[in-house]
């Protein structure tokens, strides 16, 4: 409506009053009363932005750039609004819906009077590249949710979504506000881009989103998001089939995971990296193919587990069909070139129109794309006449034909993941969706959830291609996913990627120290998003496997630990987060600690089910510096003790972890042998202390000796004494691990 000569946008939450001129006075929500809008910033609510003038005058009047003219004229007929700019002669129309729970904005169209434009210009008017459907001054406030776009604190919320996943939504910040934006732009359509804007409390933003998301028949992340599954962590595997698949139902059951999520190598054959992915041929576990993996999923399923599946869904193997042995047309260039001269099935110097300065020059990425055919080169002349030099025909083993002059192609999208074994698409084409339909029919045979892997390779602008890749997967996916995770993600996968995203592996060496810097630290800002993230992929690793680390692939003497998980899944649940083990038999068959870790992670999914945790024990979770371990007590139940590691115990022999707390009035050692069985001398009198379980139970004899006493080590045990706890951390330093 419109009052006093203000143009008033109204839902049950929140009170918009923008003025005739197009200028944000006021933005209220109504529960609080609070007033989120920093009218003193005079920002205009629409603008519209030009690659450069066109009418005659205004072209020779100001300069020709790319240039924004804001909105300076409002009125409302209905539910339409109307805008008018500087300068630029046409209007806009965008349509307002006020609903309960957001009000939504569209972009219907232009206006353009008689008289806007010489007729005799052959274009099509107007020439808008991009019209922003929303631009609000929003005062800052404790929060901020970078991928959700919202700001807001305990009294109130305001956020600009994307309704259609063409909207382009992003943010400024200012000394006193951030502006928040939504944008149509002519690339990926303007009529009918829609965004929405949510202003409440905190406490009723997913209600909100679960309304737009209804209405609009989104992906449901506000339901997702409060899904008991969303914080149950994963059992992965990137090698489980009909003929092994009770070996991995019990491993994870051991772990006590209700989710695992299998890699798509699991199901088709690859060679190297992903230079087979698009083609997904079966492996030949699975004769019957789809038939076999939904007998395998239905087994998963009758044992508790729910399945995912885990895809790359941009990726083009090169050695798929898709290359070899002719090249897909819908595979992705990064840069356009049109040869000058014609190109004989012999000639190894391709010449173009365009300069290529700045090509790429990694070993693995430089590769031309004419006609089906993949050519490497070794070097290019920046000055005329522009060529690519030593060229190699009929790369990725692509046939080796003769190109006319006037050809067009261009340079391949090299993935930078995998060893360069993979292309990327070309969003604007069909072949997403092909791949799409494969995955889709996979999908169906039996999956519940999915991870969008490779989510970042697309073609720019990144923004919109990233979300919308994999909502044009998403699409096809019947059931819709309980939730899914991503290797990238941009505003729109919100409604998708309702897990957030999984960091990738961290050695065991340095574990600890790679969850405090990249899950621990994004967790906080990920719960500003209304979102949990995943705090693994988790290796296991056995005492002596070979593995990768910043430094080069080298052995791992210690392997995967139970205080490493414990350290890991313990940060995890403080946040409400799960994590996601990989699977490794081999490793779990060789490793004599693997049952230690997989109780860790059994004892803390069964908190994470139960709900164990109160918010005064998450809190102390958060802190880094202190760690902390979950206890079976004296009645059954679990008891959270915070206890630090003894680095030093037995001289700092690394076959010895040890770790002190206090409980009951006694000082407590947990101890275990890291990489099997042996015997410790502890200066200690046998009468001083008793080798039991954790609850004190089960007492296991220690052999006196003149020097001390001599104690089985092997399994995670514990030492309980009425010591004080320097003369017990003293006594295990000074041990010896025979």
């Amino acid at each position: 409506m419109t009052h006093g000569g203000e143009i008033i946008i109204e839902t049950p939450q929140f009170l918009l009053s923008v003025g005739s001129d197009c200028i944000v006075r006021s933005l209220v929500c109504k529960a609080t009363g609070e007033e989120c809008a920093d009218a003193d910033e005079e920002i205009a609510l629409f603008s519209v932005t030009q690659e450069r003038p066109f009418n005659n005058e205004i072209k020779l009047s100001h300069p020709n750039k790319r240039t924004v003219y804001q909105g300076c004229r409002l009125r409302r007929e209905g539910n339409e609004l109307i805008v008018g700019f500087e300068i630029a002669p046409y209007e806009a129309r965008v349509a307002v819906g006020e609903r309960n729970g957001y009000a939504c904005f569209t972009l219907l169209g232009f206006i353009v009077h008689p008289g806007d434009y010489d007729p005799k210009m052959t274009m099509d008017f107007p020439p808008a590249a991009q019209l922003r459907l929303l631009q609000l001054p929003v005062k800052h406030r404790a929060c901020f949710g970078e991928w959700v776009n919202a700001v807001w604190d305990e009294k109130a919320l305001v956020e600009v979504a994307a309704a259609s996943p063409n909207a382009c939504i992003d943010s400024e910040r200012r000394k006193n506000c951030r502006i928040l934006t939504a944008d149509a732009v002519r690339e990926t359509g303007l009529a009918g881009t829609c965004a929405a804007l949510i202003v409440c409390p905190p406490d009723r933003f997913l209600d909100c989103m679960d309304a737009l998301e209804n209405d609009f028949d989104l992906p449901r992340g506000a339901a997702s998001r409060r899904a008991d599954a969303i914080n149950r962590s994963a059992y992965w595997t990137g090698d489980i089939h009909p003929g092994n698949a009770d070996e991995h139902i019990r491993f994870a059951k051991t772990g006590g995971f209700s989710m695992m999520l299998i890699y798509y190598t699991a199901l088709f054959r690859t060679r190297e990296g992903y230079d087979r992915c698009g083609d997904w041929d079966w492996r030949p576990e699975y004769p019957e193919g789809k038939a076999d993996l939904k007998k395998m999923l239905d087994r998963i399923k009758a044992s508790g587990i729910t399945p995912g599946f885990h895809f790359l869904h941009t990726h083009i193997g090169i050695r798929s069909r898709y290359v070899t042995p002719r090249l897909d047309h819908r595979l992705n260039k990064t840069r356009r070139f049109t040869l000058a001269r014609p190109l004989g099935e012999g000639d190894t110097t391709v010449y173009v129109e365009e300069n290529p300065a700045g090509s790429v020059m990694n070993e693995r990425c430089r590769v031309l794309a004419f006609g089906g055919e993949a050519i490497s080169y070794q070097s290019y002349t920046a000055a005329w006449p522009y060529r690519f030099n030593g060229c190699v025909r009929g790369h990725y083993d692509t046939a080796v034909t003769a190109h006319p002059a006037g050809e067009t192609g261009g340079i391949l999208d090299v993935s930078e993941y995998g060893h360069g074994t993979s292309l990327y698409l070309d969003q604007h084409a069909s072949l997403q969706d092909e791949i799409a339909d494969k995955i889709a029919d996979i999908y169906s045979a039996g999956f519940a959830y999915c991870y969008f892997d490779g989510s970042e390779g697309t073609n720019p602008p990144y923004g919109y291609h990233v979300s919308n890749a994999q909502y044009r997967v998403w699409k096809k996916l019947s059931p819709a996913p309980l939730y899914a995770e991503g290797a990238a993600k941009s505003h729109f996968s919100w409604h998708m990627l309702s897990g957030g995203n999984a960091f990738d592996i961290f050695p065991p060496e340095v574990f600890k120290e790679k969850i405090t810097q990249h899950p621990a630290e994004e967790a906080p800002r990920m719960r500003q998003d209304f979102t949990r993230l995943n705090f693994g992929w988790w290796a296991f690793r056995a005492p002596g496997d070979r593995v990768s680390g910043e430094n080069g692939v080298y052995q791992t003497r210690l392997g995967t630990q139970p205080d490493q998980y414990e350290f890991g899944t313990s940060r995890a649940a403080a946040w409400d987060c799960p994590v996601t083990v990989m699977a490794n038999p081999d490793a779990f068959r060789a490793h004599p600690r693997f049952m230690d870790c997989f109780e860790v992670m059994r004892r803390w999914e069964d908190v994470r089910a139960s709900g164990f945790l109160t918010p005064e024990m998450k809190e102390m979770l958060k802190d880094q510096r202190q760690e902390h371990t979950l206890l079976i007590n004296e009645q059954g139940g679990y008891e959270l003790v915070p206890w630090r590691h003894l680095k030093t115990a037995a001289g700092g022999d690394a076959r010895l972890r040890v770790f002190l707390f206090e409980r009951h009035g006694m000082r407590w050692a947990s101890f275990w042998h890291t990489t099997g069985e042996g015997s410790l001398l502890l200066p200690l009198p046998s009468s001083s202390f008793t080798v039991c379980g954790e609850t004190g139970s089960d007492p296991i004899p220690a052999v006196s000796r003149e020097e001390g006493s001599l104690i089985p080590v092997g399994p995670r045990r514990f030492l309980k004494t009425a010591l004080s706890a320097e003369a017990l951390a003293a006594a295990f330093e000074n041990a010896q691990l025979l």
